[in-house]
């Protein structure tokens, strides 16, 4: 009878996924920021999954500039980069939190340094063992342990990148931007801004090591500045969103090797827009039929279907109702989207249509100091 009543349940849920019916899951939503006047450090809100009702927001913990967030797949622990340039710690750092589902409040655990200035992204690998992070200053990517409490090691991984590329100002050296682990969890891939490159290492998952990859790279036009990256959820695609050319970049990947192979680059701006623009995050729908993107200067999302080869089709750009929007991300179930606008001090909450993936406006935003980073919990 328990396998039935599993079989049912199981239906009900896809079915009711497959229609977009609400969800009544319940989350704390955290925000990272720059602790400016406006900010203290990392805040949460609750979120309602049935309505997309956002707020109030709450000081989860003090820390010195949390611009980027990654939470444990437990759903227990969040860690946070400290963005800091030849500080007390002579460099940056990456700090771990319990998180407290009742409350949505954050335990400090440590910190320990992140093996170089800037950290900018962190991502915890899919066995939940360590955490990667990107140093985007000193152009470096660590490997950190994640003990049994969830605190954090000192590093076991690492690797400085080298090189530069075309632009005078940015890329004079390398930027290491982001961080993602494969699916299989046997790569680490890098986004590096400065030298214009996809960095890919062999990740091993008992002992925390990377190794170059052979092919070790994967190169990007000059001046692109590839900055974030992400994988389709099928395994056979991914994208990297380039800062300084306003693009994204489709590849069809091969798991077996690490290796990428660019099938095509678009555009995230309207051909008519003129002023000055710089691209940030770039994430797909969980179903996978859609990807977004953020624009700051032009202040969109800009919406692309996925077509059944990987490939990219712009179908709208949507305003982010404030200025300079960086981060953004998908509530669990894909039928919101809360973006971080850092300039104009505000979050915003979008409704996904579930055919199309295009976004519609609720009306909903919370006022908070140069949001960054907005990462989803499940509440007790």
């Amino acid at each position: 009878m328990l396998k039935v009543v599993s079989f049912y349940a199981a239906l009900a849920t896809l079915l009711s996924e497959a229609l977009g019916a609400p969800s009544a899951q319940r989350y704390w939503v955290y925000f990272g920021t720059y602790t400016r006047a406006e900010s203290k450090g990392i805040y949460v809100a609750r979120f309602d999954g049935a309505t997309g009702q956002l707020g109030p927001l709450e000081l989860a913990a003090e820390t010195p500039n949390p611009s980027f967030l990654a939470i444990h797949p437990n759903g227990q622990l969040l860690y946070a980069v400290g963005e800091m340039y030849g500080q007390a710690e002579k460099g940056g750092a990456v700090s771990a939190f319990r998180i407290d589902r009742a409350t949505g409040k954050l335990i400090f655990l440590n910190r320990v340094s992140s093996k170089g200035t800037g950290p900018c992204h962190v991502q915890v690998d899919r066995t939940g063992r360590y955490l990667a992070v990107a140093n985007y200053g000193s152009g470096s990517v660590a490997v950190l342990p994640i003990r049994e409490d969830g605190s954090l090691g000192e590093a076991t991984g690492f690797y400085q990148h080298q090189g530069s590329s075309v632009h005078p100002k940015r890329q004079e050296g390398p930027h290491a931007h982001s961080v993602n682990f494969s699916p299989d969890n046997r790569f680490l891939v890098v986004a590096d801004l400065g030298i214009d490159r996809l960095m890919v290492y062999r990740f091993d998952a008992k002992r925390g090591i990377i190794e170059p990859n052979d092919p070790p790279f994967v190169a990007l036009k000059p001046g692109s500045g590839p900055r974030h990256f992400t994988f389709h959820p099928s395994g056979r695609y991914a994208y990297v969103i380039n800062e300084l050319a306003n693009t994204i970049t489709a590849f069809a990947y091969d798991a077996k090797r690490g290796a990428f192979r660019e099938l095509q680059t678009v555009g995230t701006l309207p051909a008519d827009f003129t002023g000055t623009n710089y691209t940030a995050e770039v994430l797909v729908h969980p179903r996978g039929r859609t990807l977004y993107g953020s624009n700051r200067g032009h202040d969109s999302l800009a919406v692309f279907r996925i077509r059944g080869d990987g490939s990219l089709e712009l179908i709208q750009h949507v305003p982010t109702r404030g200025n300079f929007p960086r981060n953004f991300n998908l509530d669990p179930s894909g039928r919101w989207l809360v973006v971080a606008n850092q300039n104009s001090n505000n979050v915003v909450v979008f409704r996904i249509d579930p055919d199309s993936g295009r976004l519609q406006e609720t009306g909903q935003e919370l006022k908070l100091g140069a949001p960054v980073c907005v990462k989803f919990v499940p509440a007790d």
